[in-house]
Formats: C-alpha cells, structure tokens, sequence
C-alpha cells in the first residue's frame, strides 16, 4: 500500500502536494516523490514497497501514481510484450495502450490517478480495498488517498470515489464525468453437484490465499475464528513462516474475552505462534485519541472493531511484518450474518453487503493498517473468489441457525476441527469485549451514549446525510438513529406522488412534509412524480441529484425494514450518484421497531389502513402501548405486519425528538372504501411548542 496525491488546476499545486506528501508519509516510508505536471498541476507519490523498490509518480506516455497490488501483472505484461519489473510499472504501460478499456483485467486492488493529453482518470479497484478521495469545484481537481488529507489542504467539498465509477477530469473544461462500472451478480446460481461446488470453492480459496502471500515477513489477525482459521490452517499446511496477533480487553482476572479463549485454543491445537495483546482499561481513551481521527469517524460500531484491530497491528509493526493478513470479506460472500439468515434471498443480501464494504468496513481497516506501515491483504474478497461464492445456492450456505455451512464443512475436510469450523459468529467488538469497555467509559463519564463519548474525539459529522422522507414513522425513525450515531442530516427529500398506490412512496398523510420539515428546522426537496413504476425512480434521482448538489450529501438515509423491491432500487440510484445507502432498520423485528418508537417518544397516528382485522377507528387514533398490543394480537389473528412493511397502514409522526416544535391536527376527513380500507385526509395541522 501507498500513498497518492493529485492537484490540478491550482495555483499552489507544487506546495499542495509536498504538504500531502508529509501527511501521507504514514503509508510508504521507503521513498516519497513527486512530478510537476506545469505550473498548475503536480502529482505525488509514498511508497511502501512489497514487489521491488521502484518510485513513483511513473512517467511515460501518461503519468502515474499508483497504490496497487496487481497479481496478474507479470501474465498480463508478457501477454502485451511489456517490459516492467513491477505491478506499478506494468500498469503506466497498460495505460499508455489501452487507457480504461481493458481495466477490468487486472486482478487485484489499486487506487490511482493517471494523467494524459489534459485528462486525469481517477480508478480504485471495483470492491473498494484501496481508498480515493477527491474534490472538484470551478477551480480545480484533486485527489488523495486520504480524507483528511484533503481536509488539511484546506478542500471542503471532498467524496470518497465510489468503486462502480470510473472518474474523468477534463483539464480544459475544468468539468467531471463518470463512467459506470459492472458489479458482480448473485444470477445465475451454480448448477453443478455439492461435490463440484465444493472443490471449485475450496480451489479458490486456496488459490485467493496464495496469490497473497509475499516475500516479506507478514502476519494475520487472527480471532480464532471460521476465517482467520481457515487462513492460517492453510498458511501451515504450506509451510510459511508467520504470526498470528489478537487484541483483546484486559479482563483482569474475570472472565476472559471469548476470542482469546478461541484464539488460545485454535492455536495450541494447530501449533500456531500466537501473539496477545491485553488492552488495559485505562489504555482505551489514549486509544480513542488516535483511532477516532484516523479513521475520521465515531461510529460505535466501527471504533469498537478498530480498538482490536489497531492493538494487534502494534504488535506485527513491533514484529518488522510488511503485510498483515484479514479474514475480512467471509461473512458477505458466504452468508455469516443474521440478517443474511432472516433475508428473502440470501445471496441478493450478499451483494448489498458487498455494495457498502468500502464505507462500512474497508476505509477503516485501510488507514489503520498504513498507520503501522503494513499492507492489508483480504483473500476472501479476491474477485474471482466472490464472482464464484455469489452463485453458490443459498441452501449450501446456511442451514437452519449454522452460517457459511460450505466454508465450514470445507474446513472439516482440510482437517480443522469441528469445533473451530462451526464456532459460532461472534463479531470483533463483541469478542474482544472492547465494546463493553466503551459502555463502560461512556456511563463512568456521564454520557448517554457511547456515541456522544465517542464524538469527543471526533466532533465533526460523520457524514452528511439526505432522509428519504414519507411523513411516517419509519424514514423518521431510520433519521434519529443516524444523527444518534453522529450523521449530520443536511435534508429531506420528499417524493409527491399522484398515484396513491405508488410500489416506491408513501400517499397518506404526506400533507405535512412541509410543516415536519419546519419542525425538525431542515430543509426539504420535494419533487413531483406521476407515481408511474418505473418513471418514479427517474423522479427520485432527479431529486437526489439536486440535493448532492445542492447540499453536498454524501449519502442517503432509508427506513426500508424488509422491502428489497425499494431498498435495492435505491441502493442502484444511489450508486449512480456515487452516494452511500444506509438503512439502519433493516431487518428489524417488527414488533421491536414498534417498541422502540413508543419508547423513545415518538408520537405517530395512522394516516391509511388497508389489512384484513383493521377499520378506519385506527385512523387519527394515537398509537400507544396499548394500541400496539391491540394490533399485535390482530396481527396474529389475521397475519399481517405490524410495523405495515406490507403496506397495511401508513403513519404520520407528530412529535419525535427530532421535532423542536409538534404538530397537532385541526382538520381532518377519513375518507372509507370499504370496511377494511380507508384513509386519513389532513385539512390543517399547526406547529406547537413541546
């Protein structure tokens, strides 16, 4: 891994990148130089070096600067006739012959930018493992492999590069443009026998690992865990030289955390060296230091895997390894999850977690690796790898509560004990307990949160979020608990449409966006759409578009709990617009969703039914405890979603702790079809203070 910097179009380009190159120092201490493009431009490059000491920024015909690990580059070059001695040599020359055309033969990770007759092409790798960011206004172009590095420069409006684009500066016209890149498909599933399957699969995982595999001394992370097991059994068997590191809380002679109970046994009986590092209670806040700004983010979730992971990487650095192992990527192509349990179509659910690694889980592991100077390798997210395991049936992948069956029966065969292979998932904040430690520091210090702790050491935003916005509880519900999570919410967009039995949008009640928006003192898009199926999802890009542009959103709030007809339409059109998809209540049990709302205060009344067992003496009827329980006894009855993921009912919310002011209805009409169906029209509502 390496670190990459592009300034074009700048009138301090030559002094912009030498600051960068300081900042970046972190990710390539064996070298650090740069190229002056003209008197407005200039590219730079630091390199860590695993395949031959050779300094970049490369020029040719074009000018690279790379941050790539390809591993069919020697085929690929005696394939073209070129003459390289590295990954990085090879690729310039690629590029000065085919340009973008033939990108998706390279296997491997990369970020770059390549720069050629006033053009800059900025390209990572279609999962996201490298990182890119960059920033475009009137003025100029830039880009780095690090936010805040862009931050530094003094850039405000900076994107993280979404891996499905391709971007394209022109240096004349100072403009951008995007060419959309193929993502991998769960269809068609594989019709060949168990057995076939079987072999194919474990072929690539052996072959994903080997591929990886360096010269110099390395390391894994290890939880004892299916993943890292299967790593490091395979590492053994072939005789490779390497240590395993786990991190884990300090439990001071109570009960140990449960990955180093596993991690300890896995390696007794696998005769693995074995490294632990204990993190005292009282180490967490100088960790919290270090760790929240250099992964730029406060998410709980996020810091409680990264607590762990930067520990264990203290001790591989402390241990001179150039590259560090992960089997990050196991749980998205071989189903690990307990949403992937609970999914209408396992795989589809595979390929939306893939689609957010590179948000959700890649950054982070990225910048805390670099930080110790090693390079992070991910066999199980190696591209052929995850085109094949996307395919396996969904059936060869969980049974009944056991997940990544064909991983672990694999496994088995390759000589892991059953008891390692079917170890049940236990994620990394868990199992460390370093999650338990936040809790704990959060309430000694009067937090009430661990996110309020953890925005201390990180007070800016995490991101800046557009709400999906439908008058009802849910999109309300999904905003909170983003802004819980320290999500800035920029705006509400809003989708009017003419047709109440729209597939995408909610009708009744929608009378009050406007009157919501002012309540929650946000701004708010509202963009008219004839509600015709496919028509409406044109309407909504427009509206997202207008709100990137408008308020620099970085992504999309959605309170999709189980429609992947909705949620995967967004994730598309999000995708296209380089914006992020989060839906915080997918898959939540819908009577929990109901709970948590009475419990946190919002105040909601139906605005539609249409169910069998419900009539219009719900409308207008605020929901309570006792309410719910009256419903979920019909639903039992009748059989019919609680929460009204089924389009049962339709709610509008009238106080919420997001609301500074709360509505009450003046005016209203219920408008009856028949005895099961009927409507809430809204005449006049006014703002009230709380």
């Amino acid at each position: 891994m390496c670190g990459i910097i592009g300034i074009f179009n700048a009138t301090s380009a030559q002094v912009q990148v030498a600051t960068a190159l300081a900042l970046l120092e972190n990710r390539g201490k064996d070298g650090s130089h740069s190229i002056i493009i003209n008197d407005s431009s200039a590219v730079g490059h630091t390199l860590h070096a695993v395949v031959d000491n050779v300094p970049q920024p490369l020029k040719r015909k074009g000018i690279l600067t790379a941050n790539c690990e390809i591993y069919n580059w020697k085929e690929l070059s005696a394939k073209y006739n070129f003459t390289s001695r590295n990954d990085a040599e090879f690729l310039v020359q690629f590029l000065d012959a085919f340009g973008i055309e033939k990108i998706e033969e390279l296997d491997g990770v990369f970020a770059f930018g390549y720069s050629k007759d006033d053009h800059v092409t900025i390209v990572r790798d279609i999962i996201g493992e490298k990182p890119l960011w960059f920033s475009h206004t009137a003025d100029g172009f830039a880009f780095a492999s690090e936010k805040k590095v862009l931050q530094k420069l003094g850039y405000t409006i900076i994107q993280e590069l979404n891996p499905r684009q391709i971007l394209c500066y022109d240096l004349t016209t100072k403009t951008i443009s995007f060419t959309q890149r193929n993502f991998f498909s769960y269809l068609p599933e594989h019709q060949q026998t168990k057995e076939e399957m079987t072999e194919k699969t474990k072929l690539l995982l052996q072959q994903a690992i080997a591929k990886r595999i360096p010269s110099q001394k390395f390391g894994l992370l290890f939880s004892g865990g299916i993943d890292s097991t299967f790593v490091a059994h395979y590492l053994k068997k072939q005789g490779y030289d390497f240590t395993c590191y786990t991190a884990v809380l300090d439990t001071e002679g109570k009960e140990e955390a449960p990955d180093f109970i596993a991690a300890q046994k896995v390696a007794q009986e696998l005769n693995l060296n074995l490294k632990v590092k204990k993190i005292k209670q009282t180490e967490i806040p100088p960790l919290l230091h270090q760790i929240v700004p250099l992964i730029e983010d406060s998410n709980v979730v996020k810091v409680g895997v990264a607590l762990p992971f930067f520990s264990a990487c203290e001790l591989a650095k402390e241990d001179g390894c150039k590259v560090i192992f992960s089997g990050l990527g196991s749980e998205e192509i071989f189903a690990g999850y307990q949403r992937h349990q609970h999914a209408a179509n396992i795989n589809q659910e595979c390929l939306f977690g893939l689609l957010k690694m590179y948000e959700r889980d890649l950054y982070r592991d990225d910048v805390i690796t670099m930080a110790h100077q090693l390079e992070l390798r991910l066999p199980f997210l190696d591209r052929t790898l995850v085109d094949y395991a996307l395919q396996i049936p969904s059936e060869f992948k969980i049974r009944d509560e056991i997940t990544k069956l064909l991983l672990r029966e694999i496994a088995v065969a390759e000589g892991i004990p059953h008891e390692h292979a079917f170890r049940k998932k236990m994620a990394a904040q868990y199992g460390s307990r370093c999650d338990y430690a936040l809790g704990k520091l959060a309430k000694k210090l009067g937090f009430p949160s661990k996110s309020a702790y953890l925005k201390t050491f990180y007070p800016q935003s995490n991101l800046k979020l557009a709400v999906l916005f439908s008058a009802g509880k849910d999109s309300l519900h999904a905003a909170q608990i983003m802004q819980q999570q320290n999500y800035e919410l920029a705006c509400l967009v809003h989708l009017q449409s003419a047709n109440k039995d729209s597939y995408m949008f909610q009708t009744a009640g929608t009378e009050l966006v406007e009157l919501q928006a002012a309540a929650m003192r946000l701004p708010i898009i509202i963009q008219k759409t004839s509600g015709e199926k496919e028509k409406e999802l044109e309407d909504l890009e427009l509206a997202l578009l207008l709100a990137k542009e408008k308020y620099q959103i970085d992504g999309i709030v959605s309170g999709a709990l189980f429609s992947t007809y909705q949620r995967d339409r967004i994730e598309k059109i999000g995708d296209k617009l380089g914006l992020k998809l989060f839906a915080p209540l997918w898959h939540k049990p819908q009577e929990q969703q109901m709970k948590e709302l009475l419990e946190k205060g919002f105040q909601f009344v139906f605005t539609a039914v249409a169910a069998e067992g419900l009539d219009p003496s719900w409308l207008n009827k605020l929901i309570t405890a006792e309410e719910l329980e009256k419903l979920r006894t019909l639903s039992q009855t009748v059989q019919f979603n609680i929460a009204g993921e089924g389009g049962e009912t339709e709610s509008v919310v009238l106080d919420c702790p997001l609301f500074f002011q709360k509505i009450v209805l003046q005016d209203v009409d219920i408008k009856e079809e028949n005895k099961n169906t009927a409507r809430l029209i809204i005449h006049k509502a006014v703002l009230v203070e709380k």
